[in-house]
């Protein structure tokens, strides 16, 4: 799993985050639509754009991007984006991006070139391990991710487990797991059930989508290489998407139906 689509999916579940993030009015986010544009001249889309609803025509484009390891191109790139974006969709109002970084420690710095979009608010630079105060469920889950300690990351992780219970939110209790998966990754899913009381991941609706897509790519193989290969391929890709989401080799062994060895072979593919 990749650390920017946990952001984005956070994002997309609790679009007020981003304002609280900026220490802007919460309220804001029912002014954007968080979208992924097409870049004509780069040929490829891009995530993370808040864009102004029709009737907020002057507020400014937003572009969001999400950073948990060192970037040295980090700038040059959002930065090239935005002002292609800017020079295809003609957006009536300013701009800002938006810049999150995991750690202090991570930032190189912005260039010589682009600092004096910094002094005038154009571009804004958040640390998760530098978040301001606030009690909101989205502000816990990135202090989750932002903790230096592991320690603090398991108390700020039962606190915000906490929280969405009590508001009973499936998704976003869903989506906690997810990051607690990501954040502790040395540890097996049953060391994280018995820590923070977790639903069996099988019954989880991020479970189920990586079993169907794992299927459905396995069908079609079928149809091309007979049933039965088809059948062990679906159960690889079904694997190798556990794999990444940085679940335990021996869960997804008994989920999938393949031996240890099959997946540490998935996991570790000789080169």
């Amino acid at each position: 799993m990749k650390t920017d689509s946990i952001f984005y999916a956070l994002f997309l579940r609790l679009p007020e985050l981003l304002f609280e993030l900026l220490e802007l009015d919460p309220s804001l986010a029912e002014h954007y639509e968080f979208r992924s544009v097409e870049l004509k001249e780069l040929a490829r889309r891009v995530d993370g754009v808040l864009i102004p609803r029709s009737e907020f025509p002057q507020d400014p484009v937003m572009f969001v991007e999400v950073q948990s390891q060192g970037d040295e191109d980090l700038y040059w790139r959002l930065l090239t984006e935005t002002f292609i974006y800017l020079n295809q969709y003609r957006p009536q109002g300013s701009w800002q991006a938006v810049v999150l970084w995991a750690k202090t420690t991570l930032d190189r710095g912005i260039p010589q070139v682009y600092r004096a979009l910094q002094s005038q608010n154009l571009i804004r630079v958040i640390y998760l391990d530098q978040l301001p105060p606030g009690e909101s469920v989205g502000l816990g889950i990135l202090r989750v991710i932002g903790a230096r300690e592991e320690e603090d990351a398991i108390l700020q992780a039962q606190q915000v487990l906490a929280q969405a219970r009590a508001e009973e939110e499936k998704e976003l209790l869903e989506l906690v797991e997810r990051i607690l998966v990501y954040k502790f990754a040395t540890w097996s899913r049953e060391e994280l059930a018995r820590m923070f009381s977790l639903t069996d991941w099988r019954q989880t609706q991020f479970y189920q989508d990586v079993l169907q897509e794992g299927k459905q790519e396995g069908r079609e193989e079928g149809i091309h290489i007979g049933e039965e290969r088809g059948e062990l391929r679906a159960k690889e890709q079904i694997a190798r998407n556990l794999i990444a989401a940085g679940l335990d080799p021996q869960l997804i062994a008994e989920a999938t139906g393949l031996t240890l060895e099959q997946i540490l072979a998935l996991k570790f593919p000789k080169t």
